[in-house]
């Protein structure tokens, strides 16, 4: 029989690829199922075949026969406890179709694995064994699969030999699964009652179950039309690389996330918001007229625009999302649990910035679906979090796009992966948290010790480390007491260090902007700072607004309740707009945002050490030179 090779392969080449993933409880048969599929469809080599039939008899679970599963159990520990840990992969073809399988585990501390495998899956089978139902595994796989946007389920209730192919059993396992799943977002579900280790239903549909009128499963598996689920209204292009080889060309080359581009198509470049058109798409194979997801091109554009790796390339009329703040599933992988304050790289597209986590809105219990409150994730727990990055990242919702609003989240000393996230959207900046202090930070802002001691350092000083912490509205004159008050005390000997608004963040908090998440991080890092100073023996003069008694209780006990004192400059509001006239002229008429007195609430304090009542001529602050005297803290004796 002549064959044209070439002809074959080209054919070959065409199919398109379904990558699934198989998912259940301990010995529900997921590996078993696998090894069938590559068995009966003659997809493993003689050689294969003899290993199999050997360490069957020598360490199968299946009596006599065949134990499909050793095809997919590769780790030593799998095959001596007859369990899945790792995710395996395997790949076989069909006359039809190209498949990738991903056989995950069902124990739940192997969590992290089974997201893994579903990470790039278009299809999930949940096999439920036909004795036991639907059981608290079905459900957290059922739940993960989701939250992982995958849209196409097989609920595949396997043995069914083990209860004589009964159509009433398979019917009220289909009815107890429907109940559940219209919990969830899984828009296509489809039923298939089967025999993995008989091999009915597998391949080739059973006689021994003629009430079931749908496809075998591999049937089912080749015809499933997953083609759609791309989004191609979108078109998002991560910059993966500036393509120069010589000076006359210069090329973008990527990934297409979503979306499809055509020449002479307009593109716009974030985060430069500069356009330009197509020029030329080139593919592996040469140029294109188009080209789409999920290939690989070169785009060349009109004119001279700065783009470097992370930019992303849109089409104008379909903006992608820029912002600094989020919400976001998240699901932590790492062995140790995380810290609320701790700092992160996150890796979106191409896009690589630092990130904190602002917030825990609630932990999934993925057995129940509950929520609960948490301070902290552990290993393989999932939750909603809210997300601050140190620069704007570009992204969509995660159900519109998986590709762009998906990320990691590295640690950034160890480079390990800590989690892996789904955004659900950008917050409003009402929605926005804040927070400072917990009371796990007590145990972290009162660690170390320095050699030197306190008194060592008030008799260097003949002072007391203290924090001078002057708040008010803008105008109020908290800036001109704050220099008058290091000054003074300069002439008279102490040792000072003064912190104003203006200086910190034109330096240490030069990347954050005044909505209320990022006010309330600058403001925990000049307590911070403040804290540092008072345990070397320095007095620490603060200038900030900070409008919030709840975040000023806050600052006080990250500074230490003995060492936070509290000065108020008690100015009204048209003082305030009689001092500084341009600033809230601007807010009211609506070009600047979370004015304190404006837009956003100032709280006076409740029980402020001292009052300072300044006029536009003067501001005494001797009262607060009275205050430090009285109270020992300059001079200390």
């Amino acid at each position: 029989m002549n064959i044209d090779i070439n002809a074959f392969l080209d054919q070959d080449q065409k199919k398109d690829l379904l990558r699934f993933l198989t998912a259940g409880s301990v010995d529900d048969g997921k590996s078993t199922l696998i090894g069938r599929l590559l068995f009966d469809s003659k997809k493993i080599y003689e050689d294969q075949l003899a290993t199999l039939e050997r360490d069957s008899k020598r360490i199968g679970h299946a009596g006599e026969a065949i134990d499909y599963a050793l095809l997919l159990d590769g780790l030593k520990a799998e095959r001596e406890q007859g369990i899945t840990i790792d995710v395996a992969y395997r790949y076989f073809s069909t006359s039809k179709r190209k498949f990738i399988i991903a056989d995950t585990p069902g124990h739940e501390q192997y969590t992290r694995n089974m997201v893994t495998g579903a990470s790039t899956a278009n299809l999930a089978i949940i096999l439920v064994d036909a004795r036991k139902g639907v059981i608290t595994q079905t459900r957290r796989h059922t739940f993960l699969v989701s939250l992982l946007g995958i849209k196409h389920v097989v609920l595949a209730v396997n043995k069914m030999d083990l209860v004589d192919y009964s159509e009433t059993v398979f019917n009220q396992i289909c009815a107890d699964y429907k109940a559940f799943i219209t919990r969830l977002s899984v828009p296509d579900v489809h039923f298939i009652p089967f025999s993995a280790l008989k091999g009915e239903n597998v391949v080739e549909n059973s006689g021994l179950m003629p009430w079931y009128h749908g496809k075998s499963l591999l049937e089912f598996l080749e015809t499933v039309h997953v083609g759609s689920d791309r989004n191609f209204e979108d078109f998002r292009f991560p910059v993966q690389y500036v393509l120069r080889p010589t000076l006359d060309f210069r090329g973008f080359s990527g990934k297409i996330s979503s979306g499809i581009v055509r020449l002479n198509d307009e593109l716009m470049v974030l985060p430069s918001r500069k356009t330009s058109r197509v020029t030329r798409i080139i593919t592996s194979e040469g140029d294109a007229d188009m080209a789409f997801p999920p290939q690989s091109v070169t785009i060349t554009l009109a004119d001279e625009i700065d783009i470097s790796r992370g930019d992303m390339l849109i089409h104008p009329e379909s903006q992608a999302r820029s912002e600094r703040q989020f919400e976001a599933m998240l699901v932590w992988m790492n062995e140790k649990p995380m810290d609320p304050f701790a700092q992160f790289f996150i890796k979106l597209s191409a896009n690589t910035t630092r990130a904190r986590i602002d917030s825990i809105r609630y932990k999934v219990d993925v057995n129940t679906l509950e929520h609960s409150s948490a301070n902290t994730f552990n290993l393989n727990e999932i939750g909603r979090v809210v997300i601050t990055t140190n620069k704007p990242v570009f992204f969509d919702p995660y159900h519109r796009n998986h590709n762009t609003g998906s990320f990691v989240l590295i640690d950034p000393i160890t480079h390990d992966t800590c989690a892996v996230g789904m955004i659900i959207d950008k917050l409003n900046q009402a929605e926005l948290p804040s927070r400072i202090t917990d009371p796990e930070t007590r145990r972290l802002i009162e660690g170390g010790q320095s050699l030197i001691s306190k008194d060592e350092l008030q008799q260097k000083y003949h002072q007391r480390g203290a924090t001078i912490w002057i708040t008010g509205l803008h105008g109020s004159g908290k800036n001109m007491a704050a220099y008058l008050l290091e000054k003074r005390l300069f002439d008279l000997g102490a040792t000072t260090v003064l912190l104003d608004g203006s200086t910190i963040r034109s330096g240490l908090n030069k990347e954050l902007d005044f909505s209320a998440a990022d006010r309330t991080e600058h403001l925990r890092r000049v307590a911070h700072v403040a804290r540092i100073l008072n345990d070397q023996g320095i007095i620490a003069i603060c200038s900030f607004i900070s409008p919030s008694e709840n975040i000023r209780k806050q600052i006080e006990t990250i500074i230490g309740p003995g060492r936070f004192h509290l000065v108020y400059m008690d100015a009204d509001l048209t003082y305030c707009r009689k001092n500084k006239p341009d600033l809230y002229e601007k807010a009211e008429d609506g070009q600047l945002y979370n004015l304190p007195g404006v837009d956003e609430a100032f709280d006076v304090p409740e029980h402020p050490e001292i009052i300072l009542k300044p006029d536009f001529h003067h501001i005494d602050i001797e009262p607060v030179i009275n205050y430090l005297q009285q109270h020992q803290i300059f001079p200390a004796e």
